[in-house]
């Protein structure tokens, strides 16, 4: 009689059930501020603890488990910060951005929503920016700020933005990618693309960057108008994914409208491989964008491609970039 074979491990399903803790303790960690508390020297766990004003019994579990995420390190009975941890959750370096704790907190309960979402065919913890309380608002683009300036100052040096006179920083949000692009380049000029609601809280953060003098914001809802200056280059970061079919091709229409022949576009997001696939962070994301966006979703590259082609865009590029968001850069024929 020969053998049954052994049913297959549940670990598959069980592990990514459990890996949820993992960004729990990551998440509290940000909300405590604990990788700061280590910004000058190791701490034992309870030196930590009564730095950043709480007990040590619940705080080692969290220590541990971020030494096993490779974010903390662990020398005997002392912690320090890992290397990227030291990078970018320090609060007060160039590097930090320690405040995307607010926008994950956020996704995170719009994600537990999954089911509901899907069996009501509506997003069931829906982001609509023109009726989200203010304290709401602020917090969603808080979150989004510091990685955005990161990214606006490695993107203005890796392609030279010292070429541009005048960006628009198109759904931009906090202005997070025309304050780090004019950080990197002191003669750039920007000007922050956004809805009435949220060009208050662009001009807040632009004043507090001290970069008034050449950043400012405007109101233009981009799905449904063009802007009136013109353009030499303009960036769309996380855009695109958070709307309709519709309303990104006529979007990128908009926008493309007002950029000067030779000018350039680059968008920044979560952007799928045309299998819907890969990058699995972008087919991940797509479950928070299902819980969040009425049309919004990851869109993959051939879909950004005829949108550009439609809006006289060539020389159409997409690369990966570190943390597998994508890169898309366009010319404007």
């Amino acid at each position: 009689m020969a053998d049954t074979p052994a049913p297959p491990s549940p670990q598959k399903i069980t592990g990514q059930l459990i890996s949820a803790f993992r960004s729990a303790a990551l998440l509290g960690a940000l909300q405590l501020e604990l990788f700061t508390a280590f910004a000058h020297q190791p701490l034992t766990g309870e030196e930590v603890a009564a730095k950043i004003g709480v007990k040590p019994r619940r705080l080692l579990p969290i220590l541990n488990v971020l030494v096993v995420m490779g974010l903390l390190q662990r020398d005997g009975e002392r912690y320090s910060n890992g290397e990227e941890a030291a990078q970018y959750l320090v609060r007060g370096k160039p590097g930090y951005i320690g405040g995307i704790h607010e926008l994950y907190a956020d996704l995170y309960r719009a994600a537990l929503s999954t089911a509901e979402s899907v069996r009501n065919d509506r997003p069931a913890a829906e982001h609509d920016f023109t009726q989200m309380s203010e304290g709401d608002l602020a917090a969603f683009f808080r979150g989004l700020h510091g990685l955005g300036v990161v990214q606006g100052r490695q993107l203005a040096k890796q392609h030279d933005f010292s070429r541009f006179n005048l960006l628009a920083d198109v759904g931009g949000g906090s202005g997070n990618i025309a304050i780090g692009a004019c950080e990197a380049c002191p003669k750039l000029r920007a000007t922050v693309l956004e809805l009435d609601r949220v060009v208050p809280i662009a001009l807040q953060f632009i004043a507090d960057a001290k970069l008034t003098d050449r950043v400012t914001a405007a109101r233009c809802d981009i799905t449904h108008e063009a802007p009136a200056a013109m353009y030499d280059v303009a960036i769309m970061r996380s855009l695109i994914q958070v709307l309709s079919p519709d309303q990104a091709a006529r979007a990128i229409q908009n926008i493309g409208s007002r950029i000067h022949p030779g000018g350039e576009l680059y968008i920044i997001g979560y952007v799928l491989d045309d299998s819907r696939l890969a990058p699995w962070e972008a087919a991940a994301y797509d479950i928070a964008f299902l819980n969040i966006y009425p049309g919004g979703r990851s869109y993959t590259e051939g879909e950004h491609r005829e949108w550009l082609r439609a809006a006289g865009f060539g020389q159409v590029e997409r690369i990966l970039l570190p943390i597998n968001t994508s890169l898309i850069t366009a010319r404007k024929l």
